[in-house]
């Protein structure tokens, strides 16, 4: 178009101007858009359009609007579905499925892609292995983040929570229990056996006599077993039965020990055979300690002696107790053989009427 003022030369064709454009572009697909704009062209002069306005200088708004069609193909090197410029995990093989970023499906999110992993599903809290499979640490065939007992023997079984199995409950694992049908309740050693304190060959939970003396023979109820005695024939010299302190009496006491009473059966059964006979039942010790109290010890041992052969049927009437303390010595009192052998408790004949 040709403008009057223009040709005329009333104004100059040159001028300076400001320009602003904004837009946007609007995606109907990856291949077509839609496109909108709008533009100010702010002028220094007037005249720009031919036509004084008066003081101010020209401005001009301009708006465009339009489609655009990308005629060119993205490109998506392994194949995938997703195009390389949005592909976070370039290069995935051919047949894995992806998600919208490129990269191989992890559903239980163990970090193992689901077209590798072994065991799908694992719990979120699990550590895996390369499979994608929980650890196993111990290889008890409990999963580690199940496992309430870690570093199980490989030869242990084991319950749901991984731990050595017990069967009796004794607190001794299987694996290392010797005696796996223990009764419950009954106290046990290292190897998950009964204890047997005394060593009596009677586990303590059947046994009725606890501190049976070493080497002492016992029942089945761990007691002392009384054995059949014959009656003791006296003869015309003067008979004597002596009780060694060391095996029959608690040490430094006059409590009798099981160990005695063989000894004492078979005398007491003499005693009931002749009611008429007098006993002296005499308490010695040796040389160590001050005289009184060895004689109060040896007389309590020789009460000890009468107590319980009148348990067993004797007269108290024909028994005569006597404490001779270290008075009495059969033996040297320097040694430790010599002292032993005085201590001791003697029942003698003293008559038959």
């Amino acid at each position: 178009m040709v403008l009057p003022n223009g040709v005329a030369g009333k104004y100059t064709k040159q001028m300076l101007a400001y320009n602003g454009d904004v837009g946007a572009k609007i995606f109907v697909s990856k291949a077509i858009s839609f496109n909108l704009m709008g533009g100010i062209v702010i002028g220094t002069q007037d005249w720009l359009d031919d036509i004084n306005g008066g003081s101010g200088n020209d401005l001009f708004i301009t708006a465009n609007a339009g489609l655009s069609y990308y005629f060119g193909r993205e490109t998506d090197t392994d194949g995938d579905g997703v195009p390389n410029a949005e592909d976070a995990c370039p290069g995935t093989q051919a047949g894995v499925k992806v998600d919208e970023f490129g990269c191989p499906l992890d559903a239980d999110k163990d970090g193992v892609p689901d077209y590798l992993d072994k065991c799908a599903n694992t719990p979120k809290e699990a550590k895996v292995d390369k499979n994608g499979c929980p650890l196993d640490t111990d290889g008890d065939l409990v999963p580690d983040y199940l496992d309430k007992c870690q570093n199980t023997p490989t030869t242990a079984k084991v319950d749901a929570n991984g731990c050595p199995l017990d069967t009796d409950g004794d607190g001794v694992p299987d694996y290392l229990d010797k005696c796996t049908s223990t009764p419950k309740g009954a106290k046990v050693d290292v190897n998950g056996c009964p204890m047997d304190s005394d060593g009596d060959g009677v586990a303590d939970y059947l046994d009725k006599c606890p501190n049976t003396p070493a080497k002492v023979e016992v029942d089945a109820a761990g007691c002392p077993v009384e054995k059949e005695v014959e009656v003791i024939i006296i003869e015309q010299e003067v008979k004597t039965v002596v009780l060694s302190g060391d095996a029959n009496f608690e040490f430094g006491k006059a409590n009798l020990l099981p160990s005695a009473y063989a000894d004492l059966n078979a005398l007491a059964v003499t005693m009931n055979a002749n009611p008429n006979y007098k006993w002296e039942v005499a308490g010695h010790t040796d040389g160590i300690g001050s005289a009184s109290y060895n004689k109060e010890l040896s007389r309590q041992r020789a009460q000890s002696v009468v107590t319980y052969l009148v348990s067993k049927g004797a007269s108290a009437s024909n028994l005569k107790i006597v404490g001779y303390g270290k008075d009495s010595p059969i033996a040297s009192n320097d040694t430790v053989e010599g002292r032993s052998m005085n201590r001791r408790v003697e029942v003698k004949l003293l008559s038959k009427n």
